[in-house]
């Protein structure tokens, strides 16, 4: 099972990025997500999608900024980033489980490598 992030890169405070999260998993049934690990920070979670009718979460520091997509033809699922701050800065992984949604990372199953994204002011 494998998750390839890209996408990442630097913006400037305000502008926009999109990252992309290809599965080589048939995701039908799971909750597929995007966490963020800041430096000198825990790794946190920052939205996720229910792969089956695109149900989606997120976290209230991103809310009506990002936006979590899924493409399930491509098997892809995307987090497009507007009005990006410094502190987005982080590495972004993307993350998939079955059954039910959470925000616990403990809880998601496989995980890619992670994506850098890097705001600055």
């Amino acid at each position: 099972v494998q998750l390839q992030a890209s996408g990442g890169g630097l913006a400037q405070a305000g502008g926009s990025l999109r990252l992309s999260c290809a599965s080589s998993i048939y995701t039908s049934g799971y909750y597929m997500g995007w966490f963020r690990r800041a430096p000198g920070k825990e790794r946190e979670f920052v939205a996720a999608i229910a792969w089956n009718d695109g149900r989606t979460y997120y976290a209230d520091s991103v809310k009506g900024r990002f936006t979590i997509s899924r493409d399930t033809f491509k098997n892809t699922m995307y987090l497009r980033m507007d009005s990006l701050k410094p502190e987005d800065t982080a590495v972004y992984y993307c993350a998939g489980r079955p059954v039910a949604f959470t925000a616990a990372q403990a809880s998601y199953r496989y995980w890619g490598q992670g994506t850098q994204v890097t705001v600055s002011s």
